[in-house]
């Protein structure tokens, strides 16, 4: 199987159908030297995201954000309040109270991108699932993974 239709396979089934037309056309996969499979994705030099081994993507906030603009994958986020959005971006853990908007395709352990005014400011690790996000008022809902600080451009929000 070509490795572009089983990427576009990948993320149809972990964000949703039809996110994958988001994906660019003229991307560089790198293969693992040992298995020959997927390990890598960028982009004109930007990482898009990485295979992990147990078939899930570990997906970059550029890539979040181009895929954000599928209404399907938008079910795979969760949006927070002011109060929290400088400390995700430094790299902080989402709590339950600060969650404003949970989508319903969010899981346990799956990646969650977080969004403050539209924008994707974290990419995370689920720790609770959607309807418990939604119900509890303590406690971390996502654990951050990737954030804005390692960023060197300005961040305007």
């Amino acid at each position: 199987m070509d490795h572009f239709v089983k990427l576009q396979q990948s993320l149809d089934a972990l964000f949703g159908t039809g996110s994958s037309k988001y994906l660019p056309k003229d991307i560089d996969i790198i293969l693992s030297r040992k298995t020959g499979r997927i390990r890598t994705v960028s982009h004109k030099g930007k990482l898009l995201c990485t295979l992990r081994i147990n078939g899930s993507l570990a997906i970059s906030i550029d890539f979040a954000q181009t895929l954000l603009q599928s209404k399907t994958f938008r079910e795979n986020c969760i949006e927070i309040n002011n109060d929290a959005a400088p400390f995700v971006m430094e790299g902080r853990s989402v709590f339950c109270k600060h969650v404003v908007w949970c989508g319903k395709n969010v899981r346990v352990s799956s990646d969650t991108p977080i969004l403050f005014g539209n924008q994707v400011i974290a990419v995370g690790k689920a720790i609770l699932s959607s309807e418990m996000i939604s119900d509890f008022k303590r406690g971390v809902a996502i654990k951050v993974r990737d954030s804005l600080k390692s960023r060197k451009e300005e961040i305007v929000v």
